[in-house]
């Protein structure tokens, strides 16, 4: 079984959020970046299918050269080789037509990748690959075992769980929930010293169309400072609900 495994690198949570002057394009300057967790789960999937299954593990990303911690990072934790496409990351649907050529081009069994990004809570990416592909696609992915051809996977929906059986090959999106997070994998020494020997491809891309561009963005408003009232004063307390915050 062959699967790829799509990551995407992001900011990390505690990075402070910054755009530029002109407020045109995010501000990379002292982000640290991380693979998307939402992904990770996927990726942790597919090493503990390499394991009970013998499967081989690819991941792809997107992205220019600053990318490759991140990769090397996916090929610490157990992936065999990796590919980047070497272009910015700049819309789901050309991010998901490269991703598409690849795997058209490798033959692959499953297709993981997680729900969505938690950069720009994008969820596009899987659907559209799998569209492109004409495959089966399974979303909000919380469980999955495989048996030959075919692939059980547990979604969640409104109100409950949601048990599918769909042939390979097939595109799954995985959340929290598809491993424990106890058992995502952190990188030891011997995986991060053999992911320094594992194939890393460069694949140019075929240049697909962008269709989507951002022209400004807005940070969040600070929130207001906040106003501390003793316990013991009620009266004060209504009369702030009541003429600020305007809640009462």
């Amino acid at each position: 079984m062959k699967i790829l495994v799509c990551i995407s690198s992001v900011p990390d949570t505690t990075s402070k959020i910054n755009f530029t002057a002109d407020k045109s394009a995010f501000d990379k300057n002292g982000i640290q970046w991380v693979i998307n967790p939402l992904d990770e789960f996927s990726l942790t999937k597919a090493v503990k299918l390499q394991e009970s299954q013998g499967a081989t593990v690819t991941v792809v990303n997107v992205g220019d050269a600053t990318t490759e911690a991140v990769i090397r990072k996916a090929l610490a934790i157990g992936a065999n080789d990796a590919i980047r496409v070497n272009t910015d990351a700049k819309d789901s649907f050309s991010v998901a037509t490269e991703i598409a050529n690849i795997a058209k081009n490798g033959g692959y069994d499953l297709i993981l990748c997680g729900k969505e990004s938690i950069d720009y809570n994008g969820g596009a990416v899987p659907g559209m690959v799998a569209q492109i592909l004409d495959q089966v696609f399974v979303n909000a992915c919380v469980g999955l075992e495989v048996n030959g051809s075919e692939v059980n996977a547990v979604r969640e929906i409104e109100g409950g769980k949601e048990t599918i059986s769909v042939k390979l090959p097939a595109v799954i999106a995985g959340q929290k929930g598809l491993v424990d997070e106890k058992d995502l994998i952190i990188p030891n020494m011997r995986g991060i010293m053999s992911a320094r020997t594992k194939p890393l491809h460069i694949q140019e891309p075929v240049g697909s169309e962008v269709k989507v561009e951002g022209v400004s963005y807005d940070a969040v408003p600070a929130r207001a400072a906040v106003k501390m009232v003793a316990a013991d004063n009620i009266d004060e307390l209504v009369r702030l609900l009541h003429e600020e915050a305007k809640v009462i």
